[in-house]
């Protein structure tokens, strides 16, 4: 699929980080983007710098969401590029024990559902509200293809660190959703792929403590530093235009692999 003004895309979490660099590479390339982020002065501010739409969205909730869909949709139509953004981290034990007291507490439930919620169930809502919609358009090329769902976990998928059982959980169920959605679109003409991030120059990572952030940067191979997130818009753009790239994923991490803490 070219990327040209005649296709519109959402992008959730397009505030910031990652999602921001999406909205920001399809722009550029006169597609029209519509923004879902709860952020919404910088949400506002990112749509007008790249003449696109905002919605305030709430991911893990049905109606926020589906409010956001035919905001975006009245202004650009039905999308045919939906990049899934949006998510939260979090840093807690499965059990902790306080070394002073030797108190034991279980991970907090509540906790490790909103992490699921948003970022798991979250992309969920959104790509199968999205794909509802790509069915109701005309294919764009003799092959069938109508549009394309990329979804974004992150290596924690696959060697998340001590402390990020939900988080983890969150991005190995997005990593797993790829070929049995692929496979319920691919007759439809719609493909999913999968973008797992290492450590990229996003706000989640600029507010670390130095030492913390120097640690993780260890870890890294070549290039020996952390991905800028225009790096992440340029593979996007690659799943986008590459209509053979299909229920896969890509990690960009530059040879990292997460250690244990």
């Amino acid at each position: 699929m070219k990327l040209t003004s005649d296709h519109a895309a959402i992008v959730t979490g397009g505030a910031s980080g990652l999602g921001e660099a999406s909205a920001r590479m399809l722009a550029q390339h006169g597609v029209k983007v519509g923004i879902f982020d709860m952020n919404v002065e910088r949400g506002e501010a990112v749509a007008k710098a790249i003449g696109g739409v905002f919605a305030k969205v709430n991911v893990a909730d049905r109606d926020s969401v589906t409010q956001g869909f035919d905001t975006i949709r009245r202004a650009h139509g039905q999308e045919r590029i939906m990049v899934n953004c949006a998510g939260i981290g979090g840093g807690i034990k499965t059990v902790s024990r306080k070394r002073d007291t030797g108190a034991i507490t279980p991970h907090d439930l509540d906790a490790y559902i909103r992490i699921i919620n948003i970022n798991l169930i979250g992309s969920f809502i959104c790509a199968s509200k999205s794909a509802a919609g790509m069915m109701s358009i005309e294919p764009l090329a003799p092959d069938g293809e109508r549009g394309i769902i990329i979804n974004t976990a992150s290596v924690a998928a696959q060697d998340g660190q001590i402390g990020q059982v939900a988080y983890a959980s969150s991005k190995g169920g997005i990593l797993s959703m790829a070929l049995p959605m692929a496979r319920d679109l691919a007759r439809e003409g719609i493909r999913v792929n999968t973008i797992l991030p290492g450590f990229y120059e996003t706000p989640i990572y600029e507010q670390m403590k130095p030492e913390v952030k120097e640690n993780l940067r260890a870890h890294v191979q070549f290039p020996n530093r952390f991905g800028e997130p225009s790096e992440y818009g340029d593979v996007v753009k690659f799943m986008c235009e590459h209509s053979y790239i299909n229920a896969e994923y890509i990690r960009t991490d530059a040879g990292a692999r997460m250690p244990p803490r």
